[in-house]
């Protein structure tokens, strides 16, 4: 089963995400909250059947969260359980957000981004900056893949006592890539009319459906209980 969301639907999780994630959570009501709202993109991954995404996202949350409230305390001395505290702290606090982010450019199409933002009247600069860097962090990770398989054919990598190659045979080809695809990307965004004067027309049509009234107001009631909970009940 799938969820065919629409694309402002998903804007306005990554909204409500971003706004929560940048308020600290002090209680115990306030971090369930926050949980409830990370599952949510969790199991969005499970049902577009990206399996591997939603399992190394909730994992690494949950270790986070694991580590951060009931093995790593305050009054843990050292430094390396202090790097740790820090580190554990940060993915708590900002991972909610990077898999809303995720789950938005991996089930997202570019067209019917697009028809979105037309929808919502936002300007072409605009628009056609995102739809550019939804599409060029992909394929970035589908280049970066194919350079790794090509210098682990050649024997490069960290195993064969390579390192300092393995760094230089990876890293330069995929800064000279990134050069390339985005001179590609912004190629055929013109290519296909992308901030011409006539008005774009696209054969996708967009639609609220109940699921995206039902995501819309779970993320509304969330946001307001866990600002309620923070700043107005004292």
């Amino acid at each position: 089963m799938s969820a065919r969301l629409d694309p402002r639907t998903k804007l306005f999780m990554i909204f409500v995400v971003s706004a929560i994630v940048m308020m600290t959570a002090t209680t115990p009501l306030q971090w369930a909250l926050r949980i409830a709202m990370t599952l949510i993109p969790v199991i969005l991954l499970i049902l577009e059947k990206r399996y591997a995404s939603a399992l190394r996202f909730f994992a690494l949350y949950v270790v986070a969260i694991l580590l951060t409230f009931f093995f790593l305390s305050e009054e843990s001395t050292g430094v390396i359980k202090s790097l740790l505290t820090g580190y554990c702290g940060i993915i708590a606090q900002f991972l909610p957000a990077l898999i809303t982010a995720w789950y938005v450019v991996r089930t997202t199409k570019i067209d019917e981004f697009m028809s979105a933002m037309q929808k919502m009247h936002i300007p072409d600069g605009i628009t056609i900056s995102l739809a550019v860097v939804m599409r060029f962090f992909p394929t970035i990770k589908e280049e970066y893949s194919s350079i790794r398989d090509a210098m682990k054919m050649r024997g490069v990598m960290f195993g064969g006592g390579n390192a300092l190659k393995m760094i230089e045979f990876r890293l330069i080809p995929l800064l000279f890539s990134c050069v390339n695809i985005g001179d590609e990307l912004s190629a055929a965004a013109v290519t296909r009319g992308l901030g011409g004067k006539v008005k774009r027309t696209s054969v996708v049509e967009l639609k609220l459906n109940a699921e995206d009234y039902l995501l819309i107001a779970a993320f509304s009631l969330i946001a307001a209980a866990f600002i309620f909970v923070k700043y107005i009940k004292r």
